[in-house]
């Protein structure tokens, strides 16, 4: 049976916009009969595989999700030497291992997410046409690999709509983030003003703006099947566990970009709940599906989430092996101890 590990976080955000809908104003979310502020799994994941805390800790073991590979392989065999004609055509296709190209073109069509060895095999075949002076075979464009060693692709999968062979099954869920409590969106008017306008004739602003905003005590839900990702990861349990510690700690500590230089909103988890155990996993979103409204949400919140966990135990039966909570909002518990939980068997 497949053994999961379960993240339950609850992260408070001053006045911010983290992620905005294509109306530049804060995503949101409706439940519960209330609207609540929403940050979406796409930009949560986003911001931890990008981020430095992730990017170390994995460092030589991360993909890189591109369209542009083939005009890197054109540009590095232009440098190389190779006429453009012929320079464009080899290209394409390497490019077109990892998916459909763009008309007349060797950009690829869609997101291609590629592994370092997937990479390096890229750039030895470059290096051999160049010096070589000719064409790639066929049989050296077997670039893919069906197991790539790469810990963010075994986390969040790969899906190659040309070759369904090479797609990776995703290890880890992602749970949209949503408030625990309603919220109301509000208005930044803004001015920006020029600094050589004296005022003498025109004392106006140079720039007139609004931006939406809002606060909210966000839960965020994460579950990553360990087994999976150990089979993706081609057996190697000593990455996968650096990956999951690695994903854990920049889900605590990691925040969405948007409008950050505007609001300054970086926070930290006040409240993790992490659990393990080969039980069917399930979120914890129905502890909120009535509003918290009292003053000490962040209290109120923590005392839900424990009373929802502990209901669904006395009703299905224990729903974890192991738990361990780390509490700032009281003081209770540490990261390292948090850490050491996440690894240990």
């Amino acid at each position: 049976m497949s053994t999961f590990i379960q993240l339950h976080l609850l992260t408070s955000y001053p006045p911010a916009n983290l992620n905005r809908d294509d109306l530049g104003r804060p995503k949101t979310a409706f439940m519960g009969g209330a609207e609540r502020l929403r940050v979406s799994s796409q930009s949560l994941k986003r911001h931890w595989r990008t981020s430095d805390l992730f990017q170390e800790a994995l460092a030589g073991n991360l993909g890189t999700r591109t369209k542009r590979l083939g005009l890197e392989v054109m540009q590095r065999l232009l440098d190389g030497g190779v006429a453009e004609g012929k320079a464009k055509d080899w290209a394409g296709k390497i490019a077109d291992v990892f998916g459909k190209l763009e008309k007349d073109s060797v950009e690829l069509s869609q997101l291609a997410h590629i592994s370092p060895e997937e990479r390096q095999a890229v750039d030895t075949l470059t290096d051999a046409l160049i010096e070589e002076k000719r064409a790639p075979k066929d049989e050296e464009l077997n670039l893919l690999r069906k197991n790539p060693s790469a810990a963010d692709i075994g986390l969040f999968g790969r899906m190659l709509a040309d070759d369904p062979a090479f797609n990776v099954e995703a290890a880890c869920q992602v749970a949209h983030a949503i408030t625990v409590h309603p919220v109301v969106i509000e208005d930044d008017y803004f001015t920006a003003v020029d600094d050589l306008n004296s005022g003498d004739e025109d004392r106006g602003a140079a720039h007139i703006g609004e931006t939406g905003f809002a606060a909210g005590l966000f839960y965020s839900y994460v579950c990553i099947n360990r087994d999976q990702l150990i089979d993706n990861l081609r057996g190697d349990v000593e990455l996968a566990d650096k990956a999951i510690a690695a994903l854990a700690e920049a889900a605590i500590k990691v925040s969405p970009t948007g409008k950050q230089n505007s609001f300054g909103s970086r926070a930290y988890a006040s409240y993790v709940m992490a659990e393990k155990g080969t039980q069917q996993p399930r979120s914890l979103s129905v502890a909120f599906l009535k509003p918290v409204q009292g003053k000490d949400q962040a209290a109120e919140a923590i005392a839900g989430l424990e009373e929802q966990a502990r209901r669904f135990d006395q009703v299905y039966g224990d729903c974890a092996d192991k738990r361990y909570s780390l509490n700032a909002h009281a003081g209770e518990g540490s990261f390292q101890e948090l850490m050491a939980f996440l690894k240990n068997d």
